[in-house]
Protein backbone atom coordinates (compact mmCIF):
# COMPACT_ATOMS: atom_id res chain seq x y z
CA UNK A 1 0.00 0.00 0.00
CA UNK A 2 2.17 2.84 -0.87
CA UNK A 3 2.16 6.56 0.38
CA UNK A 4 0.04 4.79 3.33
CA UNK A 5 0.87 5.11 7.11
CA UNK A 6 -0.39 1.74 8.53
CA UNK A 7 -0.30 1.43 12.53
CA UNK A 8 -2.20 -0.80 14.62
CA UNK A 9 -3.31 1.12 18.18
CA UNK A 10 -3.48 -0.02 21.73
CA UNK A 11 -7.34 -0.80 23.12
CA UNK A 12 -5.56 0.03 26.53
CA UNK A 13 -6.84 4.35 25.89
CA UNK A 14 -10.00 6.37 25.42
CA UNK A 15 -13.05 4.39 24.69
CA UNK A 16 -16.51 5.66 23.44
CA UNK A 17 -19.06 6.32 25.72
CA UNK A 18 -22.61 7.13 26.09
CA UNK A 19 -25.92 4.79 26.51
CA UNK A 20 -29.04 4.30 24.72
CA UNK A 21 -28.96 1.63 21.68
CA UNK A 22 -25.50 -0.10 23.12
CA UNK A 23 -25.71 -3.90 23.95
CA UNK A 24 -22.05 -4.36 26.69
CA UNK A 25 -22.93 -8.16 25.26
CA UNK A 26 -21.56 -7.51 21.67
CA UNK A 27 -18.39 -6.12 23.14
CA UNK A 28 -17.50 -10.12 24.78
CA UNK A 29 -15.97 -11.07 21.39
CA UNK A 30 -14.81 -7.92 19.51
CA UNK A 31 -13.75 -8.73 15.80
CA UNK A 32 -9.57 -9.34 14.84
CA UNK A 33 -8.45 -5.43 14.55
CA UNK A 34 -7.97 -4.71 11.01
CA UNK A 35 -5.14 -2.03 10.08
CA UNK A 36 -6.57 0.92 7.76
CA UNK A 37 -3.83 3.43 5.98
CA UNK A 38 -5.02 6.46 7.11
CA UNK A 39 -5.33 9.62 4.29
CA UNK A 40 -1.88 11.66 3.77
CA UNK A 41 -1.94 14.93 4.16
CA UNK A 42 -2.00 17.61 1.60
CA UNK A 43 1.59 18.67 0.52
CA UNK A 44 2.39 21.43 2.52
CA UNK A 45 0.13 21.54 5.48
CA UNK A 46 2.03 21.52 8.75
CA UNK A 47 0.67 19.66 12.01
CA UNK A 48 2.18 19.07 14.99
CA UNK A 49 1.74 15.98 17.53
CA UNK A 50 1.24 16.71 21.10
CA UNK A 51 1.98 13.20 22.17
CA UNK A 52 -0.54 11.45 24.56
CA UNK A 53 -0.99 11.94 28.29
CA UNK A 54 -0.07 8.87 30.23
CA UNK A 55 -1.36 7.02 32.74
CA UNK A 56 -0.13 8.80 36.27
CA UNK A 57 -0.05 6.52 39.50
CA UNK A 58 -2.23 8.72 41.77
CA UNK A 59 -0.22 7.97 45.12
CA UNK A 60 3.18 9.34 43.66
CA UNK A 61 0.78 12.43 41.85
CA UNK A 62 -1.95 13.20 42.65
CA UNK A 63 -2.20 16.37 41.10
CA UNK A 64 -3.31 17.13 37.05
CA UNK A 65 -2.89 20.72 36.11
CA UNK A 66 -3.15 22.24 33.00
CA UNK A 67 -4.25 25.66 31.20
CA UNK A 68 -7.94 26.41 30.20
CA UNK A 69 -8.25 26.14 26.35
CA UNK A 70 -10.99 27.19 24.35
CA UNK A 71 -10.03 26.96 20.91
CA UNK A 72 -12.24 25.11 18.53
CA UNK A 73 -9.38 24.89 15.15
CA UNK A 74 -8.79 21.55 15.36
CA UNK A 75 -12.17 19.92 15.38
CA UNK A 76 -12.79 22.60 12.61
CA UNK A 77 -10.28 21.36 10.33
CA UNK A 78 -11.10 17.88 10.84
CA UNK A 79 -15.09 18.71 9.57
CA UNK A 80 -13.63 20.06 6.33
CA UNK A 81 -11.36 17.60 5.83
CA UNK A 82 -14.04 14.68 6.24
CA UNK A 83 -16.74 16.49 4.06
CA UNK A 84 -14.33 16.68 1.67
CA UNK A 85 -13.99 13.31 1.46
CA UNK A 86 -10.68 12.64 3.46
CA UNK A 87 -9.43 11.60 6.63
CA UNK A 88 -8.07 14.42 8.93
CA UNK A 89 -4.51 13.43 10.01
CA UNK A 90 -3.75 12.17 13.08
CA UNK A 91 -1.85 14.92 14.08
CA UNK A 92 -4.73 17.77 13.79
CA UNK A 93 -6.58 16.10 15.98
CA UNK A 94 -6.65 17.44 19.73
CA UNK A 95 -8.95 15.61 21.65
CA UNK A 96 -10.00 19.25 23.84
CA UNK A 97 -10.92 21.09 20.56
CA UNK A 98 -13.41 18.75 19.64
CA UNK A 99 -15.02 18.57 23.68
CA UNK A 100 -14.64 21.89 23.10
CA UNK A 101 -16.46 23.16 20.31
CA UNK A 102 -19.57 21.88 21.35
CA UNK A 103 -22.06 23.53 23.87
CA UNK A 104 -23.13 21.88 27.25
CA UNK A 105 -25.59 22.70 30.03
CA UNK A 106 -23.98 24.32 32.98
CA UNK A 107 -25.79 25.90 36.40
CA UNK A 108 -25.30 29.68 37.13
CA UNK A 109 -22.05 31.24 38.32
CA UNK A 110 -22.65 32.34 41.58
CA UNK A 111 -21.17 34.91 43.77
CA UNK A 112 -18.85 32.17 45.43
CA UNK A 113 -17.90 30.66 42.12
CA UNK A 114 -17.82 33.71 39.92
CA UNK A 115 -17.10 34.15 37.32
CA UNK A 116 -17.22 30.49 36.74
CA UNK A 117 -19.93 27.86 36.82
CA UNK A 118 -18.84 24.48 37.59
CA UNK A 119 -19.79 20.93 37.31
CA UNK A 120 -18.04 17.55 38.15
CA UNK A 121 -19.00 14.07 37.45
CA UNK A 122 -18.32 10.65 37.19
CA UNK A 123 -19.76 7.25 36.05
CA UNK A 124 -18.66 3.64 35.44
CA UNK A 125 -16.64 3.49 32.18
CA UNK A 126 -18.65 1.70 29.68
CA UNK A 127 -16.03 -0.86 27.72
CA UNK A 128 -13.80 -1.47 30.96
CA UNK A 129 -15.12 -2.76 34.61
CA UNK A 130 -12.42 -1.35 36.24
CA UNK A 131 -12.37 2.33 34.61
CA UNK A 132 -14.69 5.28 35.30
CA UNK A 133 -15.12 8.37 33.26
CA UNK A 134 -15.02 11.76 35.25
CA UNK A 135 -16.06 15.48 33.62
CA UNK A 136 -14.17 18.31 35.23
CA UNK A 137 -16.35 21.43 33.37
CA UNK A 138 -15.89 25.21 34.25
CA UNK A 139 -18.19 27.81 32.11
CA UNK A 140 -18.82 31.82 32.62
CA UNK A 141 -22.03 33.36 32.15
CA UNK A 142 -22.70 34.95 28.82
CA UNK A 143 -23.10 38.44 27.81
CA UNK A 144 -25.25 40.68 25.75
CA UNK A 145 -23.78 42.53 22.98
CA UNK A 146 -25.23 45.79 25.15
CA UNK A 147 -22.72 44.39 28.22
CA UNK A 148 -19.96 44.11 26.14
CA UNK A 149 -16.81 46.87 26.36
CA UNK A 150 -15.88 48.94 23.68
CA UNK A 151 -13.52 47.57 20.93
CA UNK A 152 -10.75 48.58 19.25
CA UNK A 153 -9.57 46.00 16.61
CA UNK A 154 -7.07 45.44 14.16
CA UNK A 155 -8.36 43.66 11.30
CA UNK A 156 -4.62 41.95 9.73
CA UNK A 157 -5.28 40.27 6.95
CA UNK A 158 -3.24 37.98 4.75
CA UNK A 159 -3.41 38.83 1.20
CA UNK A 160 0.08 37.02 -0.51
CA UNK A 161 -0.44 35.29 -3.05
CA UNK A 162 -1.33 32.03 -1.40
CA UNK A 163 -4.66 33.69 -0.17
CA UNK A 164 -5.80 33.30 -3.80
CA UNK A 165 -8.53 30.75 -3.56
CA UNK A 166 -11.83 31.52 -2.68
CA UNK A 167 -12.00 29.60 0.51
CA UNK A 168 -9.03 31.75 1.73
CA UNK A 169 -9.03 35.55 0.82
CA UNK A 170 -12.46 35.47 -0.41
CA UNK A 171 -14.46 33.40 2.75
CA UNK A 172 -11.26 35.89 4.83
CA UNK A 173 -13.46 39.19 3.65
CA UNK A 174 -16.69 38.00 3.95
CA UNK A 175 -16.24 36.95 7.76
CA UNK A 176 -14.67 39.93 8.71
CA UNK A 177 -17.63 41.74 6.72
CA UNK A 178 -20.00 39.31 9.13
CA UNK A 179 -18.07 40.49 11.98
CA UNK A 180 -18.33 44.60 10.93
CA UNK A 181 -21.83 43.86 10.59
CA UNK A 182 -21.79 42.73 14.28
CA UNK A 183 -20.12 45.58 15.89
CA UNK A 184 -21.92 49.05 17.58
CA UNK A 185 -21.19 52.65 17.35
CA UNK A 186 -18.79 51.75 20.55
CA UNK A 187 -16.26 50.00 18.31
CA UNK A 188 -13.29 50.94 15.84
CA UNK A 189 -12.04 48.59 13.46
CA UNK A 190 -8.66 49.50 11.74
CA UNK A 191 -6.98 47.15 8.41
CA UNK A 192 -3.48 46.00 8.09
CA UNK A 193 -2.74 43.20 5.30
CA UNK A 194 0.82 42.03 4.75
CA UNK A 195 2.45 40.38 1.68
CA UNK A 196 6.03 41.25 0.43
CA UNK A 197 5.40 44.41 2.62
CA UNK A 198 2.53 45.36 4.96
CA UNK A 199 0.94 48.48 4.81
CA UNK A 200 -2.37 50.62 6.74
CA UNK A 201 -5.21 49.94 4.59
CA UNK A 202 -7.32 51.53 6.78
CA UNK A 203 -6.39 53.53 10.09
CA UNK A 204 -8.30 53.03 12.61
CA UNK A 205 -11.97 54.13 12.39
CA UNK A 206 -14.71 54.40 14.49
CA UNK A 207 -18.22 52.84 14.24
CA UNK A 208 -19.97 56.02 15.41
CA UNK A 209 -18.58 58.09 12.37
CA UNK A 210 -21.41 59.02 9.06
CA UNK A 211 -20.99 55.81 7.17
CA UNK A 212 -17.79 54.44 8.98
CA UNK A 213 -19.21 50.83 8.25
CA UNK A 214 -19.42 51.88 4.48
CA UNK A 215 -16.17 52.86 4.92
CA UNK A 216 -14.63 49.99 6.32
CA UNK A 217 -16.69 47.47 4.05
CA UNK A 218 -15.07 49.37 1.08
CA UNK A 219 -11.88 48.78 2.64
CA UNK A 220 -12.65 44.84 3.35
CA UNK A 221 -13.45 44.70 -0.87
CA UNK A 222 -10.39 46.17 -1.97
CA UNK A 223 -8.03 43.94 -0.51
CA UNK A 224 -6.81 41.71 -3.39
CA UNK A 225 -3.60 39.05 -3.82
CA UNK A 226 -0.23 39.05 -4.91
CA UNK A 227 3.67 38.58 -3.27
CA UNK A 228 5.11 36.84 -0.99
CA UNK A 229 4.45 36.30 2.94
CA UNK A 230 5.93 38.68 5.38
CA UNK A 231 3.89 37.89 8.24
CA UNK A 232 6.30 39.33 11.07
CA UNK A 233 6.19 42.76 9.61
CA UNK A 234 2.53 42.33 9.69
CA UNK A 235 1.82 41.47 13.12
CA UNK A 236 4.25 44.32 13.83
CA UNK A 237 2.65 47.22 11.91
CA UNK A 238 -0.77 45.38 13.53
CA UNK A 239 0.12 45.91 16.73
CA UNK A 240 1.79 49.12 16.15
CA UNK A 241 -2.34 50.25 15.37
CA UNK A 242 -3.90 48.65 18.43
CA UNK A 243 -1.28 50.19 20.88
CA UNK A 244 -2.29 53.60 19.88
CA UNK A 245 -6.39 52.55 21.48
CA UNK A 246 -4.89 50.75 24.44
CA UNK A 247 -7.38 51.99 27.54
CA UNK A 248 -8.73 50.98 30.41
CA UNK A 249 -12.04 48.84 30.28
CA UNK A 250 -11.84 48.50 26.56
CA UNK A 251 -11.15 45.29 24.34
CA UNK A 252 -7.75 45.66 21.88
CA UNK A 253 -7.33 42.95 19.69
CA UNK A 254 -5.59 42.20 16.62
CA UNK A 255 -7.46 39.70 14.69
CA UNK A 256 -4.95 37.52 12.03
CA UNK A 257 -7.00 36.57 8.80
CA UNK A 258 -4.21 33.92 7.01
CA UNK A 259 -3.79 30.57 6.10
CA UNK A 260 -0.22 30.52 7.98
CA UNK A 261 2.46 30.71 5.58
CA UNK A 262 5.10 32.50 6.15
CA UNK A 263 8.09 32.96 4.06
CA UNK A 264 9.97 36.66 4.09
CA UNK A 265 11.27 38.01 6.84
CA UNK A 266 11.85 36.80 10.26
CA UNK A 267 9.68 34.22 9.63
CA UNK A 268 10.59 31.50 11.55
CA UNK A 269 7.88 30.03 14.19
CA UNK A 270 10.58 31.13 17.04
CA UNK A 271 10.72 34.44 16.17
CA UNK A 272 7.35 35.17 15.79
CA UNK A 273 6.09 33.94 18.55
CA UNK A 274 8.84 36.08 20.26
CA UNK A 275 7.48 38.94 19.00
CA UNK A 276 3.78 38.34 19.42
CA UNK A 277 4.61 37.62 23.52
CA UNK A 278 6.45 40.91 23.82
CA UNK A 279 3.64 43.07 22.09
CA UNK A 280 0.93 41.05 24.19
CA UNK A 281 2.44 42.32 27.65
CA UNK A 282 1.35 45.43 26.30
CA UNK A 283 -2.37 45.03 26.66
CA UNK A 284 -3.05 43.61 23.21
CA UNK A 285 -4.76 40.29 22.49
CA UNK A 286 -4.19 38.70 18.86
CA UNK A 287 -6.97 35.87 17.70
CA UNK A 288 -6.44 33.71 14.51
CA UNK A 289 -8.58 33.11 12.23
CA UNK A 290 -7.42 30.70 9.65
CA UNK A 291 -8.64 29.40 6.14
CA UNK A 292 -7.80 27.21 3.27
CA UNK A 293 -6.31 23.79 2.75
CA UNK A 294 -3.05 22.52 0.75
CA UNK A 295 -0.45 24.77 2.87
CA UNK A 296 -2.06 25.24 5.99
CA UNK A 297 -0.13 26.01 9.12
CA UNK A 298 -1.93 25.06 12.22
CA UNK A 299 1.18 24.13 14.29
CA UNK A 300 1.79 27.99 14.01
CA UNK A 301 -1.40 29.47 14.46
CA UNK A 302 -2.29 27.99 17.26
CA UNK A 303 1.23 29.12 18.81
CA UNK A 304 0.51 32.75 17.79
CA UNK A 305 -3.01 32.30 19.74
CA UNK A 306 -1.78 30.93 22.64
CA UNK A 307 1.36 33.46 23.02
CA UNK A 308 -0.72 36.47 21.94
CA UNK A 309 -3.55 35.74 24.80
CA UNK A 310 -6.08 35.06 22.44
CA UNK A 311 -8.03 32.17 20.74
CA UNK A 312 -7.44 30.16 17.62
CA UNK A 313 -10.53 29.61 15.30
CA UNK A 314 -10.41 27.63 11.84
CA UNK A 315 -13.56 28.90 9.22
CA UNK A 316 -14.41 26.22 6.60
CA UNK A 317 -17.60 28.09 5.82
CA UNK A 318 -20.17 31.20 5.94
CA UNK A 319 -22.02 29.21 8.34
CA UNK A 320 -18.70 29.02 10.72
CA UNK A 321 -18.07 32.73 10.13
CA UNK A 322 -21.33 33.71 11.44
CA UNK A 323 -20.75 31.53 14.52
CA UNK A 324 -17.38 33.14 15.42
CA UNK A 325 -18.21 36.48 14.43
CA UNK A 326 -22.08 36.51 14.95
CA UNK A 327 -23.44 34.40 17.50
CA UNK A 328 -20.30 33.81 19.40
CA UNK A 329 -18.58 37.64 18.77
CA UNK A 330 -18.59 38.55 22.70
CA UNK A 331 -16.95 35.18 24.07
CA UNK A 332 -14.58 35.60 20.62
CA UNK A 333 -13.65 39.12 21.59
CA UNK A 334 -13.90 39.74 25.57
CA UNK A 335 -11.88 38.24 28.28
CA UNK A 336 -13.73 37.05 31.42
CA UNK A 337 -10.65 35.73 32.87
CA UNK A 338 -7.12 35.46 31.81
CA UNK A 339 -4.72 33.33 32.78
CA UNK A 340 -6.79 30.35 33.47
CA UNK A 341 -5.58 27.08 35.42
CA UNK A 342 -7.34 24.51 36.65
CA UNK A 343 -5.61 21.61 38.94
CA UNK A 344 -7.49 18.54 40.07
CA UNK A 345 -6.36 17.05 42.60
CA UNK A 346 -7.29 13.40 42.85
CA UNK A 347 -8.40 11.27 46.35
CA UNK A 348 -5.37 8.60 46.18
CA UNK A 349 -7.63 6.51 48.68
CA UNK A 350 -10.19 6.34 45.94
CA UNK A 351 -8.17 7.10 42.56
CA UNK A 352 -5.56 4.54 42.04
CA UNK A 353 -4.34 5.74 38.63
CA UNK A 354 -5.78 8.45 36.36
CA UNK A 355 -5.30 9.88 32.58
CA UNK A 356 -6.11 13.31 31.07
CA UNK A 357 -7.88 13.42 27.62
CA UNK A 358 -6.13 15.66 25.74
CA UNK A 359 -4.57 18.80 27.13
CA UNK A 360 -1.15 18.13 26.22
CA UNK A 361 0.20 21.03 24.76
CA UNK A 362 -1.64 22.58 27.82
CA UNK A 363 -0.02 21.31 30.77
CA UNK A 364 1.44 23.21 33.56
CA UNK A 365 4.34 22.01 36.18
CA UNK A 366 2.27 21.23 39.67
CA UNK A 367 4.36 23.48 41.27
CA UNK A 368 3.38 26.43 39.15
CA UNK A 369 -0.41 26.64 39.79
CA UNK A 370 0.08 29.20 41.76
CA UNK A 371 3.36 31.47 40.39
CA UNK A 372 1.09 34.29 38.80
CA UNK A 373 3.81 34.94 36.57
CA UNK A 374 3.12 31.57 34.51
CA UNK A 375 0.93 32.33 32.08
CA UNK A 376 -2.17 29.95 31.27
CA UNK A 377 -4.96 30.41 29.10
CA UNK A 378 -7.77 33.16 28.63
CA UNK A 379 -11.43 32.16 28.66
CA UNK A 380 -13.79 34.60 27.15
CA UNK A 381 -17.79 35.45 28.84
CA UNK A 382 -19.79 32.65 27.34
CA UNK A 383 -16.90 30.39 26.70
CA UNK A 384 -17.13 26.67 28.43
CA UNK A 385 -13.77 24.58 29.17
CA UNK A 386 -14.48 20.79 29.38
CA UNK A 387 -11.73 18.09 30.65
CA UNK A 388 -12.24 14.33 30.59
CA UNK A 389 -10.50 11.80 32.20
CA UNK A 390 -10.11 7.88 32.22
CA UNK A 391 -9.94 6.69 36.07
CA UNK A 392 -9.17 3.39 38.10
CA UNK A 393 -10.12 2.71 41.26
CA UNK A 394 -8.33 1.48 44.58
CA UNK A 395 -9.30 -1.62 46.06
CA UNK A 396 -11.08 -0.07 48.76
CA UNK A 397 -12.56 2.36 46.59
CA UNK A 398 -14.22 0.06 44.33
CA UNK A 399 -16.16 -1.55 47.37
CA UNK A 400 -17.04 1.54 49.09
CA UNK A 401 -16.86 4.46 46.38
CA UNK A 402 -16.87 7.92 47.32
CA UNK A 403 -16.39 11.69 45.48
CA UNK A 404 -13.23 11.38 43.15
CA UNK A 405 -11.54 15.02 44.17
CA UNK A 406 -11.62 18.63 43.76
CA UNK A 407 -10.47 21.00 41.19
CA UNK A 408 -9.13 24.32 41.85
CA UNK A 409 -9.14 27.38 39.23
CA UNK A 410 -6.86 30.02 39.46
CA UNK A 411 -7.50 33.03 37.37
CA UNK A 412 -6.62 36.85 37.35
CA UNK A 413 -9.24 39.41 36.25
CA UNK A 414 -8.57 41.08 33.17
CA UNK A 415 -6.76 43.78 34.05
CA UNK A 416 -5.33 42.34 37.26
CA UNK A 417 -1.66 41.21 37.72
CA UNK A 418 -2.67 38.27 40.86
CA UNK A 419 -4.82 36.03 41.41
CA UNK A 420 -6.97 34.02 42.97
CA UNK A 421 -8.01 30.69 43.66
CA UNK A 422 -11.24 29.12 44.37
CA UNK A 423 -11.71 25.11 45.24
CA UNK A 424 -14.74 22.79 44.17
CA UNK A 425 -14.86 19.40 45.78
CA UNK A 426 -16.77 17.03 43.55
CA UNK A 427 -20.09 16.24 45.77
CA UNK A 428 -20.89 12.21 45.07
CA UNK A 429 -19.49 9.11 44.02
CA UNK A 430 -19.43 8.14 40.41
CA UNK A 431 -22.83 6.78 39.19
CA UNK A 432 -22.36 3.18 39.01
CA UNK A 433 -23.46 2.75 35.06
CA UNK A 434 -22.99 4.75 32.36
CA UNK A 435 -26.67 5.18 31.54
CA UNK A 436 -27.49 6.50 34.94
CA UNK A 437 -24.70 9.41 34.15
CA UNK A 438 -25.93 12.97 32.41
CA UNK A 439 -26.41 13.55 28.70
CA UNK A 440 -23.45 15.72 28.86
CA UNK A 441 -21.11 13.40 30.04
CA UNK A 442 -22.03 10.65 27.57
CA UNK A 443 -22.22 13.37 24.93
CA UNK A 444 -18.86 14.79 25.92
CA UNK A 445 -17.11 11.18 25.75
CA UNK A 446 -19.02 10.25 22.80
CA UNK A 447 -17.05 13.28 21.00
CA UNK A 448 -13.74 12.79 22.93
CA UNK A 449 -13.46 9.07 21.80
CA UNK A 450 -14.56 9.78 17.96
CA UNK A 451 -11.34 12.29 18.34
CA UNK A 452 -9.02 9.46 20.03
CA UNK A 453 -9.76 7.09 17.56
CA UNK A 454 -9.38 9.49 14.67
CA UNK A 455 -5.60 10.41 16.27
CA UNK A 456 -5.02 7.05 16.77
CA UNK A 457 -4.72 6.94 20.26
CA UNK A 458 -8.17 4.61 20.67
CA UNK A 459 -9.22 1.09 18.89
CA UNK A 460 -12.87 1.17 18.82
CA UNK A 461 -15.80 0.57 16.79
CA UNK A 462 -17.30 3.75 15.16
CA UNK A 463 -20.54 2.56 14.69
CA UNK A 464 -20.78 1.81 18.73
CA UNK A 465 -19.21 5.39 19.09
CA UNK A 466 -22.20 6.81 16.76
CA UNK A 467 -24.76 4.90 18.96
CA UNK A 468 -23.67 6.96 22.05
CA UNK A 469 -22.96 10.02 20.58
CA UNK A 470 -27.27 9.93 18.91
CA UNK A 471 -28.53 8.81 22.48
CA UNK A 472 -26.53 11.98 24.24
CA UNK A 473 -27.33 14.50 21.12
CA UNK A 474 -30.62 15.33 21.24
CA UNK A 475 -32.41 18.27 18.60
CA UNK A 476 -28.86 20.15 18.92
CA UNK A 477 -27.56 20.91 14.97
CA UNK A 478 -24.35 20.74 16.06
CA UNK A 479 -24.40 16.86 17.88
CA UNK A 480 -26.44 16.22 14.96
CA UNK A 481 -23.70 17.13 12.36
CA UNK A 482 -21.24 14.75 14.72
CA UNK A 483 -23.14 11.93 13.64
CA UNK A 484 -22.83 12.97 10.05
CA UNK A 485 -19.19 13.27 10.62
CA UNK A 486 -18.95 9.83 12.06
CA UNK A 487 -21.19 8.26 9.23
CA UNK A 488 -18.32 9.96 6.80
CA UNK A 489 -15.56 8.44 8.58
CA UNK A 490 -17.25 5.40 8.75
CA UNK A 491 -17.29 5.17 4.53
CA UNK A 492 -13.79 6.50 4.83
CA UNK A 493 -12.67 3.53 7.14
CA UNK A 494 -14.25 1.00 4.49
CA UNK A 495 -17.12 0.33 6.57
CA UNK A 496 -14.61 -1.24 8.72
CA UNK A 497 -15.45 -1.43 12.83
CA UNK A 498 -11.95 -1.60 13.71
CA UNK A 499 -9.34 1.09 12.79
CA UNK A 500 -6.45 2.13 13.43
CA UNK A 501 -4.16 5.50 12.66
CA UNK A 502 -0.54 6.49 13.05
CA UNK A 503 -0.30 7.10 16.74
CA UNK A 504 2.49 8.91 17.65
CA UNK A 505 4.35 10.43 13.83
CA UNK A 506 3.77 14.22 13.85
CA UNK A 507 3.40 16.18 9.88
CA UNK A 508 5.80 18.31 11.15
CA UNK A 509 7.69 19.11 14.41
Amino acid sequence: MPNARLALVSLATLVACGGGRYKYAEMAAPAPSVAIAAAEPTTGEEYKDPGRNPWVDASKDHLSTFAADVDTASYTIARRKLQGGELPPAASVRVEEWVNYFKYGFPSPTAETSPFAVVMDAAAHPFEPNRYILRVGVATKDKTPGERKPSSLVFLVDVSGSMSSPDKLDLAKKSLHVLTANLTEKDRVAIVTYAGASRVVLPMTSLDRPRARDVIDQAIDSLSTGGSTAMASGIDLAYEQAIKTVQRGAISRVIVCTDGDANVGPASHEEILKLIEARAKAGVTLSTIGFGMGNYKDALMEQLADKGNGNNYYIDSFEMAKRVFAEQLTSTLEVAAKDVKLQVEFDPAQVAQYRLLGYENRDIADKDFRKDSVAAGQVGWGHQVTALYEVELTAAAKAHPGPLGTVRIRHKQPEADSATEAAFPMAAPPAASLAAASQELRFAFAVAAFADVLRGGAEWSLDDIRAHAAAAAGTDKDRAELLALIDKARTLRGQTNHIATEPTTAIAK
